[in-house]
């Protein structure tokens, strides 16, 4: 009896019809999508996406090189080298290197710092043009640090109570 009933669907083309009413029921809702570079859809305070350095309110970069983030980094994208400064002998990164085609961007890094050095900004539209640019340098990721501080302070604040 399964047999009939299942044969009697497929000549009839009883799921075709199903599949063609639901697609229709969409054709009169409204449309819910968005045009990409000239509206920008919602994004959580807590959106990882490039990375970038932060400094402190001195204008001193806020790494002091425990190299934990390196530590923790799963795909071992970021590389540390430290060494000491020459006004007050205390240890700094010398190098601060991110290689973006390695990183997965799970976030330990940040989870990882104790001083809040490296954050993940809500910038997801970058590309490449040149072999290595998938780099970002220590003074690059400074930078992007400087540019969006404003944002990345209240992203903080916001994460602030999700702690």
């Amino acid at each position: 009896m399964k047999v009939l009933r299942n044969y009697i669907k497929s000549l009839f083309l009883l799921e075709m019809f199903k599949g063609m009413r639901l697609t229709g029921s969409y054709l009169w809702r409204k449309k819910f999508t968005i045009r990409y570079p000239e509206e920008r859809a919602p994004m959580s305070p807590r959106f990882r996406g490039l990375h970038a350095l932060r400094r402190d309110e001195n204008g001193e970069e806020c790494c002091v090189g425990c190299k934990l983030c390196e530590a923790t980094c799963p795909a071992m994208a970021i590389t540390i080298e430290t060494g000491p400064r020459e006004d007050d002998g205390s240890r700094r990164t010398t190098r601060y290197d991110i290689d973006l085609f390695k990183c997965i961007f799970c976030g330990y890094c940040v989870e990882a710092c104790p001083v809040d050095a490296i954050v993940e900004t809500r910038i997801c539209d970058y590309h490449f043009e040149e072999r290595g640019e998938n780099i970002m340098l220590k003074d690059e990721l400074l930078a992007i640090g400087e540019e969006n501080r404003d944002r990345i302070n209240s992203d903080l604040s916001a994460q602030a109570k999700y702690r």
